[in-house]
């Protein structure tokens, strides 16, 4: 079974969606490391030298490569990426090797299956 690595940076207050979404996609589990900051196209705004960003999580998604794009396209789409400047990323990078995922393996293979 192969894997790709979906990274996904969303804001604080739709991380528990977007995380819930990816279930119902297919994804079996998620890292999430909380309080990450970042700068897109427009810089942050200050106030006397405080930043007004929100907050945002980074979140690691390890998926069957089947249905990484499906996984992908729906986080996408329940948190506005692509409509809301400012809304998050997500990216998908393959992974070459993973351990510790056997009982992953046994769970997915069951759902792969019956989806291809």
């Amino acid at each position: 079974m192969h894997f790709k690595l979906i990274i996904a940076f969303t804001p604080s207050n739709k991380t528990d969606t977007v995380l819930e979404t990816a279930r119902k996609a297919g994804a079996t589990g998620a890292t999430v490391i909380n309080n990450a900051h970042g700068e897109g196209v427009e810089p942050t705004k200050t106030f006397f030298g405080l930043n007004l960003d929100s907050q945002r999580d980074v979140l690691l998604l390890l998926v069957e490569e089947h249905l990484s794009r499906s996984i992908l396209e729906s986080i996408s789409k329940i948190a506005n990426f692509d409509q809301d400047a400012g809304a998050g990323i997500a990216v998908q990078i393959d992974v070459e090797d993973a351990v510790g995922v056997s009982h992953q393996v046994r769970k997915l293979t069951q759902f792969v299956e019956s989806e291809l």
